[in-house]
């Protein structure tokens, strides 16, 4: 039988570690999840937050949460009131966060028996924020636990590290990674290899991606590659049409959970007092904000892998192209590419991408990728490298 524990894929010691935690009684106050992008943190901390709220608690299938009840439900769509993910609202945590957190944690839980905090990024968290939370993330109340997500236990201000039990994952190779994406959605490893790529690397958001209702989103990235097939025919006004399209259709994909959110909240209006009703409004508001920045970002992430194949073509290693349903597209945008552009393109992408993290614009964030891609497609001089300074002029500054 199935327990929330089976969802932490690829990380076959992690899932027995927490599942021992739980059945043993042995939690701690707080943990540290360290491990590179895509090695499916976040879907721990989620399974093991169901694990700590279910009211079955131990007495559960194979000592874990029952999967089952409404509480399992609720922390499986992310909106257990119990639950809280936190992520920074910038490049780094803001001070004002984390004090919300810290004001948050003497409440009293609205559902189960504890909360749970699952604070994503904690490597982004400054002096100034952990000083704010140090207090608290030694000392919190009995019925509070705390999930801290980093890459490494290097990055995280050693103040945190040191008060959290670190639970390291390891990096789980793309081969690996696709077959266990085709084995959870039945999906043929291209379908699988082309989700990860959309995904970042990440598992967990690549069976999403797959499983999406109606294949929205691998309809979203079959007409993104069609566009990014013609962007070097296209004019500075049409680049930013493109951009714009993209921004309203990555907005469009929350619109089912915004509206499920907005029923289960008109739901529960009898049951919870106006305060606690204002608290999950805000939670649900930053929720589908994070949910539209992820798709912002696999977005960006198509666009990468998209021109990574470019530069696979152009380096005569087309069997090393993922997106094979756009290999028309690819290897004629290959043939006038240049490998030292594509690549020096990627970096400036990545950095690109990143200005998200600092509240910019994403319409002009996207107008300034794709002005970079066409810039790589019509280089007229193989050995001119694309930048920035040369964009066409009507991107924005």
């Amino acid at each position: 039988m199935m327990d929330a524990f089976d969802t932490i894929l690829g990380q076959p010691q992690v899932r027995d570690y927490l599942r021992t935690c739980l059945i043993s009684d042995r939690i701690t106050h707080a943990y540290l999840f360290t491990g590179p992008a895509g090695s499916n943190k976040l879907q721990a901390a989620f399974a093991f937050a169901q694990a700590l709220v279910c009211p079955e608690g131990p007495t559960g299938p194979r000592g874990s949460a029952c999967g089952k009840c409404d509480g399992c439900s609720r922390v499986k769509r992310k909106s257990h009131p119990d639950v809280r993910y936190c992520l920074p609202e910038g490049a780094t945590y803001l001070i004002e966060q984390i004090r919300e957190v810290v004001s948050d944690v003497s409440l009293a839980p609205i559902q189960a028996k504890r909360k749970v905090y699952i604070i994503d990024r904690a490597d982004l968290m400054n002096i100034s924020a952990a000083n704010a939370f140090l207090k608290t993330l030694e000392e919190p109340p009995e019925d509070v636990i705390f999930i801290l997500l980093g890459r490494t236990r290097e990055s995280v201000l050693p103040t945190i590290a040191s008060r959290c039990q670190i639970v390291p994952f390891r990096h789980i190779p793309p081969t690996e990674a696709a077959a266990i994406i085709s084995q959870n959605t039945g999906a043929d490893a291209e379908l699988a290899r082309q989700a990860l790529a959309s995904c970042s690397g990440s598992i967990t958001r690549a069976i999403g991606f797959i499983r999406e209702k109606g294949h929205a989103r691998i309809q979203f990235r079959a007409q993104l590659l069609r566009r990014l097939g013609q962007l070097g025919a296209m004019d500075g006004w049409q680049v930013l049409k493109l951009a714009r399209e993209l921004v309203e259709q990555s907005k469009a994909l929350v619109d089912d959970e915004r509206v499920a959110l907005e029923a289960e909240l008109t739901q529960n209006a009898d049951l919870f007092e106006r305060s606690v009703l204002r608290r999950i409004e805000a939670r649900n508001k930053r929720q589908l904000s994070i949910k539209t920045s992820e798709y912002l970002h696999q977005c960006i992430s198509i666009i990468k892998s998209w021109l990574r194949d470019v530069m696979m073509a152009a380096a005569g290693t087309p069997e090393l192209i993922i997106n094979t349903d756009g290999l028309a597209d690819i290897t004629s945008a290959g043939g006038r590419a240049d490998v030292a552009a594509c690549t020096l393109a990627l970096a400036r992408i990545e950095e690109m991408e990143s200005a998200l993290n600092y509240n910019v614009s994403p319409e002009t964030c996207l107008d300034s990728v794709l002005f970079q891609v066409r810039e790589v497609l019509n280089a007229p001089d193989s050995t001119r490298e694309p930048s920035l300074q040369r964009q066409d002029p009507l991107v924005r500054r």
